[in-house]
């Protein structure tokens, strides 16, 4: 691709199935992999003299995500009707936000790989229903209709054309993704549908302002294949406009086997949908008394978490990157520091065997036992134990049982390390005395040998000698 010649414009319009109980118009469930139509209604399958009803969750959800871009929020909740049909979609319409979105305006900043910072704007969130799912049989003329998702309550957030590569794209769904899971308000799970996103992709010569012919690209599940599908139509565009062909307005798919983008329809203009208002919903009015409540009710996200890690704590900007970056590790790190655990140790065993730990268990309800946690942690800082014993043994043993009794677990292990200076004195006259070349190769200058000096040592006195003491006496004998 010539970025010299061609200037790539961007858009996204992501798709955020919100994690209520029950749909956006009726009560049926939401449950992921229910078998096929059984959360289903008479009001799901649009039977005649059926009327929806709005689901106050959802529109505090998309409330929340309003106001954790910085949107204006609409005085009230008005939806529209849009026209077209589907085999999976029962009314033969969808109920969305045409004229008046729940959430108009807004931004995010995002950190790009090279740090620098890039503002992108967003033109509106509105509230709509989802459709059902067609599953095409291979090697059969039959599809599949499962109505479970119909109704489903799903967030569209609509960016303005502010991206110029893939990598804004993938570092823009990156940061929705945790802004939706922070928020409580979806698991995010692109691979179950619960994000996709939509991508309308143009480009146009360096030296002119004017936008080239807008395609898109359509329901895209994957971050990493969002991104190919970027890059390969911008250069399916430019090689295109090289070749003296225009670029068609059309809607086109993302075929992950091939990595090439495929066409698929011509693109609508909205008179194709036959907008009108949704005559069986009223106006939902939303009032600054509720407005209020749910502002209080939003949790610190990401980007803030890193700042007070970092303004707080003095923790490294890398260390709180990851630890804000994570529901888990942040609530995890904010209990320890209630426990007044040495920041930068708490940060190193979250960031390591803790983690670690937490992905092998699967589970994103898990709390743990902190003040346990903490006190290892702070024994290890007080030189009274290693930080080998704290997170190869006393750790893993306390994840095991919460209950555990870390006193006696680390006196009958013998994890506590030794104040018995004789004893130490012992050890390193007997392995100084063992190694009499090394000793001598030492003291002419290979100073890295007291590595192998403190490992003799370590192993002499069965691990109960403080490291930190153990150098300290070793550098004491070796230059004299």
């Amino acid at each position: 691709m010539k970025q010299q010649q061609y200037i790539p414009t961007i858009g996204l319009e992501i798709h955020v199935q919100l994690a209520t109980k029950s749909k956006i118009f009726c009560g049926d469930a939401t449950e992921f992999e229910a078998n096929p139509n059984t959360q289903t209604s008479a009001i799901s399958l649009a039977h005649p003299g059926t009327l929806p009803k709005l689901n106050k969750e959802a529109v505090e959800m998309a409330v929340k995500m309003g106001l954790a871009i910085n949107s204006q929020i609409a005085p009230q909740v008005v939806f529209d009707r849009k026209h077209y049909f589907y085999p999976d979609s029962p009314k033969g319409y969808q109920i969305t936000q045409h004229t008046l979105p729940i959430c108009k305006g807004g931004d995010l900043e995002l950190e790009l790989a090279d740090g620098t910072k890039k503002v992108i704007r967003f033109h509106q969130i509105h509230l709509e229903d989802d459709a059902g799912k067609s599953t095409h049989e291979p090697d059969s003329d039959k599809t599949l209709v499962d109505l479970n998702r119909a109704g489903m309550p799903l967030i569209e957030m609509v960016t303005e054309p502010d991206l110029s590569s893939a990598e804004e794209v993938g570092v823009l769904l990156e940061e929705v993704r945790k802004m939706v899971r922070f928020l409580g308000i979806s698991d995010g799970n692109m691979e179950q549908g619960s994000l996709r996103c939509d991508a309308n992709i143009s480009i146009r010569p360096a030296h002119t302002e004017e936008l080239g012919k807008k395609v898109e690209i359509k329901n895209m599940n994957s971050i990493r294949f969002v991104k190919k599908a970027v890059n390969y139509e911008i250069e399916r565009q430019t090689n295109l406009l090289e070749n003296g062909k225009p670029v068609e307005q059309e809607s086109r798919l993302f075929d992950t086997d091939k990595g090439i983008t495929q066409g698929m329809r011509e693109k609508e203009d909205a008179n194709d949908y036959r907008y009108y208002p949704e005559p069986d919903l009223v106006p939902y009015r939303i009032t600054q008394e509720w407005l209020s409540k749910i502002k209080s009710q939003l949790p610190k996200l990401p980007k803030q978490l890193k700042y007070e890690f970092i303004e707080t704590y003095g923790l490294p900007e890398y260390d709180a990157g990851v630890l804000s970056d994570s529901m888990f590790l942040s609530r995890q790190f904010e209990l320890l520091m209630d426990e007044n655990a040495d920041p930068k140790r708490a940060a190193n065993w979250l960031m390591g065997p803790i983690q670690s730990w937490f992905k092998e268990q699967k589970e994103d309800t898990l709390e743990l036992p902190v003040h346990s946690i903490a006190k290892a942690i702070n024994w290890v800082e007080e030189g009274k134990m290693s930080g080998t014993q704290g997170t190869q043994k006393l750790l893993p043993a306390l994840l095991s049982n919460y209950q555990l009794d870390l006193e006696q677990f680390a006196n009958a292990n013998h994890l506590f390390l030794s104040t018995d200076s004789s004893m130490l004195d012992e050890a390193i006259e007997s392995v100084l005395k063992s190694h009499p070349e090394d000793v001598l190769r030492y003291k002419k200058g290979k100073k890295g040998l007291i590595q192998l000096f403190v490992g003799k040592v370590m192993a002499a006195t069965k691990g109960k000698a403080d490291p930190k003491q153990v150098v300290g006496k070793l550098q004491e004998e070796l230059n004299k």
